[in-house]
């Protein structure tokens, strides 16, 4: 569905932000991209949609280039970006306006955009916010909103970067739980978090550092064989307690003993 082959990006020449990055992401797939700060996660999501090109190599999507100017507004309607700060996206004064907004600029007939809207609040729990301006939302609120307006496009792909990284955790278990929702109803998923809980959701990551493709393979295939400390990330609790309580040859016996063990109250 979407391919990178071999592609270098840098913002200055001198200091180049992804190195021969090369992979692909099939549909219906639910893939995380994690590495430190500084590895290239959100570079990479920005290169996915076009809204960054490659210095070398390219991005696809299936016979689509980026660098092909008559193929960006296309992969755009296919490919959907949820930024980090949902702030960065309103750019009306209410819900409806904002997803308004989007379809009028991919040139939907005005007949679907009522149902379209109703649609898309309703996949996100936001119909009684329809009418809400984006500073009485919470940051839930507003990143689900900002979701809407990319899910009434209808796109087949839609990339979550650091969508859940300025929640609460509330805020976060709700968009994991939308994120789920759209995968089992085939949306194809990219998540880029430095959650590494978060991790667990999906059934393929890639590990980045220092703008290189370090691991590619299945979640818990990367928490059994890569070191991650060297990358400045942490094994989700519920691997670590899993490890512990194998150590401890308690997995089938007195798990609770075993965590109190393990964790002890202060």
């Amino acid at each position: 569905m979407l391919k990178f082959e071999h592609v270098y990006f840098h913002y200055r020449r001198e200091r180049p932000v992804l190195k021969d990055i090369s992979f692909s992401v099939q549909s219906g797939e639910f893939l995380s991209i994690v590495g430190g700060n500084g590895s290239g996660k959100s570079t990479l999501a920005r290169l996915m949609n076009g809204l960054l090109l490659p210095r070398l190599g390219k991005v696809r999507l299936e016979e689509r280039d980026t660098s092909n100017p008559d193929d960006i507004a296309p992969i755009r309607r296919q490919v959907g970006l949820v930024f980090q700060n949902p702030d960065d996206q309103f750019i009306t004064t209410s819900v409806t306006d904002e997803i308004i907004f989007g379809l009028e600029n991919i040139r939907v007939p005005r007949e679907q955009i009522g149902d379209r809207i109703g649609e898309a609040l309703q996949a996100v729990s936001m119909t009684e916010y329809a009418h809400a301006a984006p500073h009485e939302l919470s940051g839930g609120q507003k990143q689900r909103a900002a979701i809407a307006a990319i899910l009434a496009m209808r796109p087949r792909l839609m990339i979550f970067d650091e969508a859940t990284s300025m929640l609460d955790p509330q805020g976060r278990a709700q968009i994991m739980n939308l994120m789920t929702e759209l995968h089992r109803k085939g949306m194809t998923i990219v998540h880029i978090t430095h959650h590494m809980d978060e991790v667990l959701a999906a059934g393929r990551v890639l590990l980045l550092d220092r703008g290189q493709l370090i691991f590619d393979g299945a979640p818990n295939e990367m928490f059994s064989t890569v070191s991650l400390e060297a990358y400045t990330l942490e094994k989700p609790f519920a691997v670590r307690l899993h490890e512990r309580l194998q150590l401890s040859g308690t997995v089938t016996g007195d798990w609770k003993e075993a965590v109190r063990t393990q964790w002890p109250s202060n």
